[in-house]
């Protein structure tokens, strides 16, 4: 019998930033803390939107366990980063955004193909 295949954690949109880096300290002394899609928008439900986790885990189209573990996840990426006085990279995990998301190398803005 083969575990349940896991599902692809739903994401609005990327972040407008690629990451943090700590003030007074070389980007490359530390080696960076990667906080993955689906850890920054469980953050942004729960935290910025304050949704309950029950709402968010509907959204990125998980379980409400499920969706604790991603959340507990990011909280100690965050507070490993601050006591150790490491950078923070926003990227990569295992999501499915709403839409196709395009990033200008120019300005960094992101926009969508609906938006051109």
């Amino acid at each position: 019998m083969s575990p349940r295949r896991k599902r692809h954690r739903r994401v609005g949109s990327p972040p407008v930033i690629k990451g943090f880096k700590p003030f007074g300290l070389p980007f490359n002394q530390a080696e960076g803390v990667t906080l993955h899609f689906e850890e920054y928008e469980a953050l942004q439900l729960a935290d910025y939107k304050n949704l309950s986790q029950e709402d968010a885990a509907k959204i990125m189209n998980v379980s409400r366990p499920t969706f604790t573990r991603i959340y507990d996840s990011c909280l100690k990426k965050i507070a490993r980063a601050f006591a150790e006085g490491r950078s923070i990279v926003i990227g990569g995990g295992d999501v499915q955004f709403d839409k196709e998301w395009f990033r200008c190398d120019e300005c960094n803005l992101l926009f969508t193909s609906d938006e051109t």
